[in-house]
C-alpha cells in the first residue's frame, strides 16, 4: 500500500479554478466516505485551505485509484476532467511524502514560511481520524510532517517573510490607506511598499468577518498593526463574542461582536475589512457595500481583504469608487510573498533529511512483521520439540527440562540474532523490501503470518495522538478553509 496525492493549488491553478474545487468542512466528510467506498482506497485525508485542495489516499493500485479520485473531484467541482487535470498535480509514494513535508514547512505556501498550514494539517488529520479514515500509514505521515514543519520554523528564518497571507494583505492595506490620505500627485510618487505608511492602520477601525481560525489570526495581526477598534461579525454571535473577548483580553484592543444582520452597519464604521468565512457563496454583495458607503462614518476609503475561498466578496465590488479589494489573486502576485534564498535552501535541506529518516523508518517497519513472524515460527518449533522431548523422556526432572528448554531457546535466539538485525539494517536502504521478501522465501513464511503480526501495530497507531500537540478543530459554520 502506498500514498497517492492528487492536488490543486495556487501554484498550479488560478483562483477561479481553486474556488470551484474548494472543499468545505461540510463537504469533507461526504467526499472522504466516497473515497473509502472504493476498493482501492483504504485511508484518506483531505487538506483544504484557501490556497490548495489536496487529497492523500493510501491505495493498493495507482491507476485505478487515480481515476476514481479524479472522477470524484470532477463531480464535486463541476469542471470537465480535461480542465481539472490541466491544473492538477499527482505525487505517489516517496514524492507524496516529500510534498506534504514541503507544505508543512511553508515552502509551498503563497507566503513562503507561513505557519498557519501546520494547524491546517492537524485539522485535516483530525477530520480524517474522526471518520476512522486514517490508519497507520496516514497517522505516521501526518505526524512526521508536523515534526518537519516545527523543525523548519525553529531552525531557519523562513517565516521572516511573513506570518501568513494576512500579514501580506495588511501590508498592502497600509499602503492603500496611507496613500489615500495624500494628494493624488504626492501619492503617485510614493513607493508601492508599505514602509512609508507603517502607521497607516494605527487608530483605525477594522471589521473581521468570520470567527474561524483565519479570523483569529486576522484579529491578532490587526492588534499588532495598532488598530484602535475591532468589530467581529459572524453568523454565530457566541463565536464572534469569543473572538472579540480574545482581542480585548490578549491583545488589548477594544473589540465588539455583532451578528450577521448588522454587517452593513459594521462596514460603514470600518476603514478595513478582512473577510474569511469559508462560505460557499458571496457574503458581501455589491448592494451591501453600496449601503455601507452611503452610511460611512469612518474615512473616505474602504479596503476589503477577501481571504475567502470561494470568494466572500462579489467581484463587482472592486469597481466601486473609494473601495479597494485585495483578494487571493492579488496576493498571488505580491513580491513580498517570497522568502530569502538562504532560508529557503536551509528549509529544503531539512525536508530532504527528514524525508530520508521517514522513508528509512517506513522500510524498517515493513520488514518488522516478517522478522516477528520468523521468530514466532522458531518459537513454535522449539515448543514442538520440547513436547516431543517430554514424550520420549517422561521421567525427566522439572529442573533438567527447564535447563534444556533454556539452552534450546538460547541457541535459536543466537542463530536468529545476526540475520534479523542485519535484515532490519538492510531494509532501511533503498530497495530494502527485497530482503524481507528473501527472508520469507528462505524460511517459507506465509504472507498471512506477517500480516497478522502487523495488525496490533495498526491498532496501536490508531490510538496514538499526533506528537505536535495535536488538537482537533472545533466545528463551526464559519470555520472554512484558511490560508
Amino acid at each position: 500500500m502506498s500514498v497517492l496525492l492528487v492536488g490543486i493549488s495556487h501554484r498550479s491553478a488560478p483562483v477561479s479554478v481553486l474556488e470551484k474545487v474548494a472543499i468545505t468542512e461540510h463537504d469533507r466528510p461526504k467526499l472522504t466516505d466516497k473515497m473509502l467506498a472504493s476498493s482501492h482506497v483504504s485511508e484518506a485525508m483531505i487538506v483544504s485551505t484557501c490556497n490548495r485542495v489536496e487529497i492523500y489516499a493510501v491505495v493498493d493500485a495507482f491507476h485505478p485509484a487515480l481515476g476514481e479520485i479524479s472522477e470524484l473531484l470532477t463531480k464535486h467541482s463541476g469542471l470537465p476532467l480535461p480542465e481539472l487535470t490541466k491544473h492538477a498535480y499527482v505525487r505517489y509514494a516517496e514524492a507524496a511524502a516529500e510534498h506534504l513535508f514541503a507544505v508543512a514547512s511553508g515552502l509551498d505556501s503563497m507566503v513562503v514560511g507561513e505557519q498557519q498550514v501546520l494547524s491546517q494539517i492537524r485539522a485535516a488529520y483530525a477530520a480524517s481520524d474522526s471518520q476512522q479514515a486514517s490508519g497507520r500509514t496516514l497517522h505516521e505521515l501526518a505526524q512526521h510532517s508536523l515534526r518537519v514543519g516545527k523543525r523548519v520554523h525553529s531552525e531557519t528564518g523562513i517565516d521572516r517573510a511573513g506570518a501568513s497571507v494576512v500579514s501580506v494583505a495588511l501590508d498592502r492595506a497600509r499602503t492603500i490607506l496611507g496613500a489615500a490620505e495624500l494628494d493624488p500627485e504626492d501619492a503617485a510618487t510614493v513607493s508601492e511598499t508599505a514602509a512609508p505608511f507603517a502607521s497607516a492602520l494605527v487608530g483605525r477601525t477594522a471589521l473581521v468577518l468570520g470567527a474561524g481560525a483565519m479570523g483569529g489570526l486576522a484579529a491578532a495581526q490587526l492588534a499588532r498593526a495598532g488598530v484602535g477598534r475591532i468589530i467581529v461579525v459572524n453568523r454565530t454571535l457566541e463565536r464572534a463574542a469569543r473572538l472579540a473577548n480574545t482581542a480585548t483580553e490578549m491583545h488589548g484592543v477594544p473589540a465588539e461582536a455583532m451578528e450577521m444582520d448588522r454587517m452593513v452597519e459594521a462596514m460603514a464604521a470600518a476603514d478595513i475589512v478582512i473577510t474569511c468565512t469559508g462560505a460557499v457563496g458571496a457574503v458581501v454583495t455589491l448592494a451591501d457595500v453600496h449601503r455601507a458607503l452611503a452610511a460611512k462614518t469612518s474615512g473616505d476609503h474602504l479596503v476589503i481583504c477577501d481571504l475567502g475561498l470561494p470568494r466572500d466578496v462579489e467581484h463587482a465590488v472592486a469597481g466601486l469608487p473609494g473601495v479597494t479589494v485585495i483578494d487571493m489573486e492579488t496576493l498571488q502576485r505580491d513580491p513580498s510573498a517570497g522568502a530569502a534564498a538562504d532560508d529557503t535552501a536551509a528549509a529544503r535541506t531539512i525536508v530532504a533529511e527528514e524525508l530520508a529518516k521517514y522513508l528509512s523508518g517506513q522500510r524498517m517497519a515493513e520488514v518488522t512483521p516478517t522478522v516477528a513472524a520468523l521468530r514466532q515460527m522458531a518459537a513454535d518449533v522449539v515448543e514442538s520439540e520440547l513436547l516431543r522431548l517430554d514424550s520420549r523422556l517422561p521421567g525427566l526432572a522439572a529442573g533438567e527440562r527447564e535447563e534444556v528448554a533454556r539452552t534450546v531457546r538460547r541457541v535459536v535466539d543466537k542463530l536468529l540474532h545476526a540475520p534479523t538485525v542485519r535484515v532490519k539494517q538492510l531494509a532501511s536502504t533503498p530497495g530494502g523490501d527485497s530482503y524481507a521478501e528473501a527472508l520469507r522465501e528462505l524460511f517459507e513464511l506465509k504472507p498471512g503470518a506477517a500480516q497478522a503480526v502487523a495488525a496490533p501495530m495498526e491498532i496501536a497507531a490508531k490510538g496514538g495522538a499526533l506528537a505536535d500537540d495535536f488538537t482537533p478543530s472545533h466545528p463551526g459554520d464559519d470555520k472554512g478553509p484558511t490560508a
